[in-house]
């Protein structure tokens, strides 16, 4: 293949593009910097659990069983209600009828800080849990785990 003085001059000016591109003329110092909100959420939530309904062989067993499951309805609460809700559906219509209608719900997420108010017998058979999330406790949280970042151009 033969090369042509346009063909040189075209890879010669490419190749001058891409060498300036690497240059440092353009230096830049960023730092980004956390800024505290001035005013932090609270958010409070309550998860409930059966007691005769938890497995175990005693009555003790089943009260502490339904202490944790409603620990956890409240940490599930509380993810709802920072992280929110995944709703997937499905409806099926055959000849203008509703066929079948299901939907379902997922909640996922992490909950750092979160304190238990109570946890107490409503009656005889439901048990309660109640939790408290305080947005300055998760700041303080996450600005004491994260280390600073700093993008350096050289």
């Amino acid at each position: 293949m033969k090369t042509g003085p346009l063909n040189s001059l075209m890879i010669a000016v490419f190749a001058i593009t891409l060498i300036s591109g690497c240059s440092s003329y353009n230096d830049k110092y960023i730092e980004y910097q956390l800024e505290a909100p001035k005013e932090f959420a609270v958010l409070h939530a309550i998860g409930y659990a059966p007691i005769s309904s938890q497995p175990g062989s005693n009555k003790t067993e089943k009260m502490l069983n339904a202490i944790q499951a409603s620990k956890l309805a409240a940490y599930r609460e509380l993810s709802e209600q920072v992280h929110g809700q995944q709703i997937s559906g499905q409806t099926a219509v055959k000849d203008l009828v509703l066929n079948s209608s299901s939907f379902k719900s997922s909640v996922q997420g992490v909950i750092k800080g979160a304190r238990v108010l109570q946890s107490y017998p409503v009656n005889d058979d439901i048990y309660a849990t109640e939790l408290e999330l305080d947005f300055k406790v998760v700041y303080q949280l996450y600005t004491s785990t994260t280390l600073p970042r700093r993008v350096v151009n050289q």
